[in-house]
């Protein structure tokens, strides 16, 4: 199975189609962790599962589980979660819905971690990064009990220094 996540596109439209396009009947769930900044009856967004972010005005859900795989995925942004300050809070809250991935944006800080056992995964931000130039998105391969995190640039190439494989 695979899941593409973004993250923080704030208002771009255009750049949003073109990763759609590029994935659509690839993968098997494309998930928008917040802060898309457009109008939930969008055509861009028609074929992601969305989340709201702190700057979205649409009545997107706060966040979402779902059964990936072998995997329970949790989705949110991350700023009711306090996610620039620390992973305390979004991973209670994994704990209580038994979710074994979480996805969250908020920071704009594309990374993976795992923590207790629970998979960290922020795709960064597709308009506005931190902590590196660029703008990013991600791609999740969940073969058995593993998860690949697969991060790519704008233009569709492989950022290898942010790429790994765990086994959950």
């Amino acid at each position: 199975m695979k899941v593409l996540l973004i993250s923080d596109s704030h208002g771009l439209e255009n750049e949003l189609r073109q990763v759609a396009e590029a994935y659509t009947g690839k993968v098997d769930l494309m998930i928008h962790c917040g802060d898309s900044e457009l109008p939930a009856v969008h055509e861009v967004l028609e074929n992601f599962l969305v989340v709201k972010g702190n700057c979205d005005l649409e009545n997107f859900p706060e966040d979402l589980l779902e059964e990936a795989g072998e995997f329970k995925l949790y989705a949110t942004h991350g700023h009711l979660y306090n996610v620039k300050m620390s992973l305390a809070n979004i991973s209670y809250r994994a704990d209580e819905v038994g979710a074994n991935i979480v996805c969250f944006g908020h920071s704009h800080l594309a990374g993976s971690e795992l923590i207790d056992g629970i998979l960290m995964i922020n795709p960064g931000s597709f308009r506005l990064p931190r902590g590196r130039k660029e703008r990013t998105y991600c791609i999740l391969e969940l073969i058995n009990r593993n998860v690949s995190v697969i991060f790519y640039d704008h233009e569709h190439e492989k950022i290898e220094q942010l790429c790994y494989t765990y086994t959950l």
